[in-house]
């Protein structure tokens, strides 16, 4: 159902980006990757302004955008442009996306948006501060886009993992002791993998998700509702 999709994927050399485009290749999709660091995809740095993005299709039948950050701080040690960088990275930058591959959106006949938050939106976590601040953003921005772009049929969704076994999170599950202990903090008994995430992007980009937007959905082994 993806054959001969146009799907763009901003973050897309490591980690959740990575197994969706891999799953969006063994699916047939047309994949315009882009990354900051440019290894094996399209070199796109988000978080400075940008006149267009290169080699842009002129339908856009999908779109996600999954740059992330980690950086567990102290409240009173964060500083301002701590904050910024975060903002920067997952916030910024999508509204950047966003606003370059309307017009391409528009011009698909089933156009799908699938943005990043994280379980630390939706439940309290102490160092969190920054990056729950700046995924709370997607989410409303989610919301919004979604209401907004409904008259153009374009379904705008967020996914909100915990913590996932990907290089961004290596440092924190750098040690048999540290995965157990992450482990044991989820209902399910275990971290998230790539592939977990990947698989619930592939379905909101799909035709099998038609009537579902402006939805965060929380793939975090039962973490945000659950004791």
């Amino acid at each position: 159902m993806m054959r001969g999709k146009n799907i763009m994927l901003i973050g897309g050399n490591s980690g959740i980006g990575k197994a969706i485009a891999s799953g969006l290749s063994q699916a047939g999709a047309n994949l315009f990757l882009y990354s900051k660091s440019g290894q094996g995809t399209t070199m796109l740095d988000t978080t400075v302004d940008f006149a267009e993005i290169p080699g842009i299709p002129e339908v856009i039948d999908g779109l996600v955008y999954c740059p992330g950050t980690i950086q567990l701080k102290p409240f009173h040690r964060l500083a301002i442009e701590d904050f910024d960088r975060e903002m920067q990275v997952n916030f910024y930058g999508a509204v950047r996306v966003l606003q370059a591959c309307f017009k391409g959106l528009k011009q698909s006949s089933s156009p799908s948006v699938v943005l990043f938050s994280t379980v630390a939106v939706q439940t309290g976590m102490g160092f969190h501060a920054s990056i729950a601040s700046a995924k709370g953003a997607i989410e409303g921005l989610t919301r919004s886009l979604a209401a907004e772009w409904a008259p153009n049929k374009i379904r705008v969704n967020a996914i909100a993992p915990s913590l996932t076994d990907t290089p961004l999170a290596a440092t924190l599950l750098s040690s048999p002791e540290k995965k157990e202990a992450s482990d044991k903090r989820h209902p399910l008994g275990r971290v998230g993998t790539p592939s977990d995430g990947a698989e619930v992007a592939l379905f909101l980009l799909s035709p099998q998700s038609s009537w579902i937007t402006g939805q965060i959905l929380h793939v975090d082994g039962g973490l945000s509702h659950l004791k």
